[in-house]
């Protein structure tokens, strides 16, 4: 797993990069919504609940930021928010 920082004026971006196997085209918008779970041998038992990916995409949006995601190979995501600065720093 690959992650970096970068800001760029206002903005900050976290990149996470892994090699897992990736998303499908298709799959990089859907896969923020509540409750997808593209890997079908996925169980309740064994998996999770597909709600990751939504509540990191509602806490972006809730402080004025956006997610994305890239197709793989590997896994691409990208979050970025807007870069405050503290008042007394």
């Amino acid at each position: 797993m690959h992650l970096s920082l970068t800001t760029t004026g206002t903005l900050m971006r976290l990149q996470v990069d892994d090699d897992g196997v990736g998303l499908l085209p298709a799959d990089c918008a859907r896969v923020f919504d509540r409750f997808v779970r593209l890997d079908a041998s996925r169980d309740r038992d064994e998996g999770g609940s597909g709600l990751g990916l939504a509540i990191v995409a509602a806490i972006a949006n809730a402080h004025g930021g956006s997610v994305d995601a890239q197709p793989g190979p590997g896994g691409h995501f990208a979050l970025v928010l807007p870069a405050y600065r503290r008042a007394d720093g």
